[in-house]
């Protein structure tokens, strides 16, 4: 059984790309980096000893001599810096045109269409702005008039925020369908529409992670689709399933959190992981022996990231790590595990949006012998190594 296992560190860039300020970014966004730094070092021996450390100037990841794993930065091709466009250019799908963004908000003619077709009744907001800022300044207006909360960033997502003990999760999800499908049928060109369910909790509102759904576009066909279209198996686990709007996946499970994520993919590795209870509905009753584990990690990102919250970004990669030994150890010489980024988010650096980064790449096999793999140009560079491995 050859198995192939991705694991994606949300948002842990390290490095600013040369284009960076066409997308308004500083050069000197360095999500790892800077983590590193505000936290006086981070305590990742596992990801260290694979040779984490070697591929910068880390504080507290040490260089080491004979790393485990090959290790490397990769250069995106594609013409974007959030969770959609990394992650279908390392399934080998290149975004040459910019998913639309709207700094002003949207068009009145998308709203009032979105507002006739769920009949909502109204919206707020319709901004650029934080999350959680959003959603504490409107509260009050949301529980008086019931419109549901619909923002952007400078990401390309149509964001839409409610309190589910005033208009259900089902509503909510409903409309985001229709949203998704407004934004299709007339070419809008939005990377994501994004559930963003919310509770007031001790009288503070609180975003509820493990509802939170994305309603991507299709993606055309990627390495998800070659392996599930010769009878491999394609496990998502995380919000990888919304990412690629269900395209290529034969099995699917959400999480709450990076360490459901984790003991998820944990399981995965040592067969012990129910495929059966998260299959989608399907013809196939028998697979092959190729198999491709797809996780996201996305906590880095959306808790730490996005909040300016250096501290928590460090506490989080340390976590991960905690997991990296135990998975590298249920691993057999048919296993790879590729454990990357899919852009940055600097929480140190001024703004609270996606950094346009170089990522890290770490490839381990048992059988591979560690080696710098220096620059890659393209994220890519990840279809083609799970290509080889399984022999697609």
């Amino acid at each position: 059984m050859k198995r192939a296992i991705v694991m994606v560190i949300d948002s842990m860039g390290t490095g600013a790309m040369p284009d960076c300020r066409e997308f308004n970014d500083t050069p000197q966004c360095n999500t790892l980096k800077h983590v590193c730094e505000f936290n006086n070092g981070l305590n990742v021996p596992n990801m260290e000893k694979m040779g984490l450390g070697n591929i910068q100037d880390y504080k507290g990841i040490k260089k080491v001599e004979n790393p485990t794993a090959q290790y490397g930065i990769m250069e995106e091709k594609s013409k974007g810096k959030d969770t959609t466009t990394g992650h279908w250019e390392m399934a080998g799908l290149i975004s040459n045109k910019p998913f639309a963004t709207f700094p002003n908000g949207f068009p009145d003619e998308l709203i009032e269409k979105f507002i006739k077709e769920t009949k909502c009744g109204g919206i707020l907001a319709n901004i650029p702005a934080s999350g959680t800022a959003i959603i504490a300044e409107l509260n009050e207006e949301h529980h008086k008039t019931k419109f549901p909360i619909v923002y952007t960033s400078a990401d390309s997502v149509f964001q839409i925020a409610v309190d589910t003990d005033i208009i259900p999760l089902e509503t909510l999800y409903e409309w985001c369908k229709t949203a998704r499908r407004i934004l299709d049928e007339d070419d809008w060109n939005v990377s994501r529409v994004i559930a963003r369910p919310y509770k007031v909790i001790d009288g503070k509102p609180t975003r509820i992670s493990k509802d939170r759904r994305d309603y991507s576009m299709v993606p055309s066909h990627t390495v998800l689709n070659e392996i599930k279209d010769k009878g491999g198996k394609v496990v998502a686990i995380g919000k990888i399933e919304d990412i690629f709007s269900k395209s290529g996946i034969t099995h699917a499970i959400h999480t709450g959190s990076n360490k459901e994520g984790l003991e998820l993919t944990l399981k995965a590795v040592k067969n012990n992981l129910d495929l059966d209870s998260i299959a989608y509905p399907s013809n196939v009753k028998t697979f092959n022996d190729k198999t491709f584990i797809f996780t996201n990690l996305v906590d880095t990102d959306m808790l730490y990231g996005h909040r300016n919250d250096a501290k928590g970004y460090g506490k989080a990669i340390e976590e991960i790590d905690t997991y990296v030994d135990d998975i590298v150890n249920a691993m057999n010489e048919d296993d790879l595990l590729i454990i990357t980024a899919d852009h940055g988010c600097d929480p140190t650096v001024e703004g609270t949006d996606h950094t346009r980064e170089y990522v890290p790449i770490l490839v381990y096999n048992k059988t591979i012998k560690g080696e710098n793999l220096g620059m890659i140009k393209g994220f890519d560079y990840i279809a083609d190594r799970i290509k080889k491995w399984l022999d697609i």
